[in-house]
């Protein structure tokens, strides 16, 4: 035992000082006995380095503890856990070492590590030279795991010093034919190794292909194997990566025959690459008599519905092609063709019509019906065209008036009111802070707060701790002032308040912030966000001071109005109470009270009056006088935006609190700067509108940079305010329609969709300037701050719901803009996805049966060539000619 004692002390002083020779001699005399007895004192250094600080002494240590404690092991699954353990990883022992200290142990112990490792996720960065390594010297059969395969590809590819070539090393490998054959297994290992699969002579694809030919890989379990990956589909890089692989191994004219099934679902279901070599190899076997009409027309079935327009027109022109080689397959063909009558290109439409007139006379008469019926897809203008080329029935009805189909308008929603219990508005915070919440839910929240805090703040601050135990102020240490710091800059929504309750935040810094506010930011949102915050910062003071029973300013509406009847009930109960208003809260709710209604108003002003307060009367004043009316506008461009300028906001009284006046002052562009405190805070733009109610252009004109950021700068997220704008009460004008136009000008998909929802509601409400917008879009289309193509999508995605007449007149007042440009300089300053704007303006006139003339687009419709801008200019200038209707 004390042989055993002392190689233990011997090898513990050897692993501390990090001398890795002398502990690989130790342990290469010890039994399995001495090691076992060994690994309780490295457990306890491992311990002790965990906690120790990463300095020298112990980065020197670390490397013969990893080889130690692996070596005295005398378990697999011991040995294998050790040798992946994440503190050790980043200073192990080389793969070298640990294969001299695990090298006299047996081949099945050393084949069941080696499996163990392999077995190990990527993440844990087991190197391959160990495994291979456990492997070579236990004889075991060699892993087919993700980490040993990744390692192995890796290995193989970065020995490039030894100056010979990839294929050289494959050929060398004597497990090259089991480990290719497991990398077509590997999820998502085209993400990790694309950059290994290089081009080039000496390129991964050309050394399988070549391996294959040789015979040194199975060539139809390889090519099986590709196939399949490809139709198990997956992220991009793998795709791109095996049908690389798949086009070096240069498949004979049998191979690809064999597999005409799996083509024919690729080109319909694999992503775009993948479907068009598809497409590519199943038109060879059709020209080539090796397709059956039948299968060409399964295969036609799944491409021309499908999104990417290069294959849409490649099929059309197999089949053409086909029809002429053979035009006995009419009867199989020309149903197929027919198809693509329903896409939503109608340059598509048009190719299948075509092709549909020249070949129809060839088909039998059963034919003929199902491509006529088939034409009632076609869109208006081709429909007409079809009706005299193919014969359609009732060609000379008169067409039905066009409907136009928008969505209902959106219904006020009452606030409801906050909850009866302590615990259960708990609950609603914690919602709120977990996801946000709109108007309606964040005021019935904070006046549920101020509610309970007046009943019992104890009960309603031991009912607050669990839902807000993740927020870092909870824990803070008070001997530092970052929470007063916090709270003093910003109240950060209902976090002032509920610190407040938890006694988080003294009354000094709530004083401070009540009293003064943060008025010296010169940015353009801080007249609507310093009221909004004024508010919250005079609810959390008057909980430490003098608690109010409830908000006087909490809305009726989500929109943020309030009711006048229920205002002068509630300034009836603080009577009642002996409480104080707020002078924020107050201040508040009279900018929300509606007085669009002169008789509640007046009734209303009755019986504020009656109360006999400073507040009442105040009330009924406001009640009985005309409210601020919307300050004079003007345009300002700053580069190529174009912006709005508001003068001063009249009618604001004079006692109101500083924080409210500056809602009144006049709103310059040249002030706004790119980023703000506000810029950040999204979410909070959200209860501006309710600051403000039925003066929406108020914050619209604040948000317009903003909102053209995300059509010049390409930014995300900010067009999310566009449908409350549009949902707000209040004239929609100048800026709420420029915020609209950028919208819809949009880099980011979700953004235009914003935008086209606002434009929709607006329409549904009547709102919605068509003439205003469109001379908008076609300015800042002009000056590049919105680009047609981007422009083009999103008046696709409105006329997709079946607003065709509203897009209509909408682009009728935008397109003479560009029109102009490309009639007198020859080319429109954007002209790239014109002719996407333009294929949307015809099938719109089309629908709608629109008539007339506009401005300059004779020009665009003789220019010479076949480009889609001039077919659609020419479409367009046909059916306003004409008139076509739905």
């Amino acid at each position: 035992m004390s042989g055993a004692v002392s190689a233990s002390e011997a090898l513990l002083g050897a692993v501390r000082a990090g001398r890795m020779g002398e502990a690989a001699g130790l342990l290469d005399g010890m039994t399995d006995v001495e090691r076992r007895a060994c690994l309780p004192a490295l457990k306890d250094l491992r311990k002790e380095l965990r906690a120790a600080p990463w300095d020298a002494a112990s980065r020197k240590a670390y490397p013969a503890l990893h080889a130690a404690g692996a070596a005295c092991h005398t378990g697999a699954a011991g040995t294998a856990t050790w040798l992946t353990a994440a503190d050790l990883r980043w200073s192990q022992a080389s793969p070298g070492v640990l294969l001299h200290v695990l090298g006299d142990r047996e081949r099945d112990w050393l084949g069941d590590v080696a499996h163990r490792l392999a077995e190990r996720p990527p993440l844990a960065q087991v190197p391959y030279e160990l495994m291979s390594g456990l492997v070579r010297l236990s004889g075991c059969p060699v892993p087919t795991t993700e980490t040993y395969v990744v390692g192995w590809i890796e290995q193989v590819g970065s020995l490039w010093q030894r100056g010979d070539t990839i294929l050289q090393r494959l050929r060398q490998d004597p497990y090259t034919a089991e480990l290719v054959a497991a990398v077509f297994e590997i999820p998502d290992i085209g993400s990790r190794l694309d950059w290994l699969f290089g081009d080039g002579p000496d390129s991964w694809f050309n050394a399988l292909a070549r391996l294959t030919r040789e015979g040194a890989l199975d060539r139809k379990a390889t090519v099986d194997a590709c196939v399949a990956r490809l139709l198990r589909g997956g992220v991009p890089s793998d795709c791109r990566v095996f049908l690389r692989l798949l086009t070096a191994l240069e498949l004979t004219r049998d191979e690809e025959r064999e597999r005409a099934a799996d083509w024919l679902a690729l080109a319909s279901d694999a992503v775009s690459t993948v479907a068009s070599h598809a497409q590519s190899v199943l038109g060879s076997l059709a020209l080539d008599g090796e397709l059956t009409p039948r299968q060409l027309a399964e295969m036609s079935g799944g491409v021309l519905f499908r999104t990417e327009k290069k294959l849409v027109r490649a099929q059309l022109v197999l089949l053409g092609k086909a029809l002429r080689c053979d035009p006995s397959s009419a009867a199989e063909l020309l149903p197929a063709v027919a198809q693509a009558f329903g896409h939503e290109d109608t340059d598509v439409q048009e190719r299948a019509l075509k092709l549909v007139e020249r070949h129809l006379d060839a088909a039998p008469p059963e034919v003929r019906g199902e491509v006529v019926d088939a034409a009632e897809e076609l869109s208006p203008g081709l429909r007409v065209r079809a009706a005299e080329t193919l014969g359609l029935e009732g060609a000379d009805r008169v067409p039905e008036p066009y409907v136009e189909l928008l969505p209902p308008a959106p219904e006020p929603a009452r606030v409801p009111p906050a909850p009866d219990s302590a615990v259960e508005l708990a609950e609603e915070v914690g919602a709120l802070l977990a996801s946000g919440g709109d108007v309606a839910a964040f005021e019935r929240t904070l006046d549920g707060l101020v509610r309970h805090g007046y009943r019992d703040r104890d009960a309603l601050a031991e009912a607050l701790k669990p839902v807000v135990t993740r927020l870092w102020w909870v824990d803070a240490d008070p001997r530092y002032p970052s929470v007063e710091k916090y709270f003093r800059t910003d109240p950060h929504g209902l976090e002032v308040v509920l610190a407040t309750l938890l006694g988080q935040v003294s009354t000094a810094t709530l004083h401070r912030a009540d009293q003064h506010g943060p008025m010296t930011d010169p940015c353009v949102h801080s007249a609507v966000a310093a009221a909004f915050n004024a508010r919250l910062w005079e609810a959390a003071h008057r909980l430490s001071t003098d608690p109010l029973p409830f908000l006087l300013a909490t809305p009726t509406w989500g929109s943020g109005l309030l009711e006048p009847d229920e205002l002068v009930a509630r300034l009836d109960e603080y009577r009642r109470l002996g409480a104080r208003p707020g002078e924020t809260d107050f201040a508040q709710a009279l900018l929300r009270v509606r007085r669009d209604d002169g008789a509640a108003s007046a009734a209303a002003a009755e019986r504020a009056t009656a109360l006999g307060t400073a507040e009442g009367n105040r009330l009924a004043l406001w009640l009985t006088t005309d409210g601020p009316s919307l300050p004079w506008s003007s345009r300002r461009t700053s580069g190529v935006r174009i912006l709005l300028e508001l003068g001063e906001l009249d009618g604001v009284p004079g006692e109101f609190p500083p924080a409210f006046q500056r809602i009144g002052r006049p709103v310059s562009p040249f002030k706004a700067r790119a980023y703000c405190a506000h810029y950040w805070d999204r979410a909070e733009r959200h209860h501006w509108l309710a600051v403000v109610p039925g003066r929406r252009e108020l914050v619209a004109a604040r948000l317009l940079r903003e909102l053209s950021s995300v059509a010049v700068e390409g930014t995300r997220g900010d067009a999310s305010v566009l449908p409350l704008l549009a949902e707000a009460p209040g004239e929609a004008g100048e800026a709420v329609h420029l915020g609209v136009a950028y919208g819809l000008g949009a880099r980011h998909p979700e953004d235009r969709l914003s935008a086209v929802d606002a434009l929709l509601v607006l329409a549904a409400q009547g709102q919605l300037d068509t003439e205003r917008l469109g001379a908008d879009l076609g300015q800042l289309m002009r000056r590049g701050a919105v680009k047609p193509l981007r422009l083009a999508e999103s008046v696709r995605t409105a006329v997709t719901t079946g607003a065709y007449a509203t897009v209509w007149e909408i682009l009728r007042a935008a397109l003479p803009v560009l029109l102009a440009d490309l009639a007198t300089d020859g080319a429109a300053a954007s002209a790239r996805g014109f002719g996407e704007l333009l294929a949307v303006a015809a099938e719109c006139a089309e629908r709608t049966g629109a008539r007339g003339c506009m401005a300059h687009l004779a020009q665009a419709a003789d220019r010479r060539g076949s480009s889609r801008l001039v077919t659609q200019a020419r479409r367009l200038r046909a059916t306003l000619d004409h008139g076509v209707a739905a």
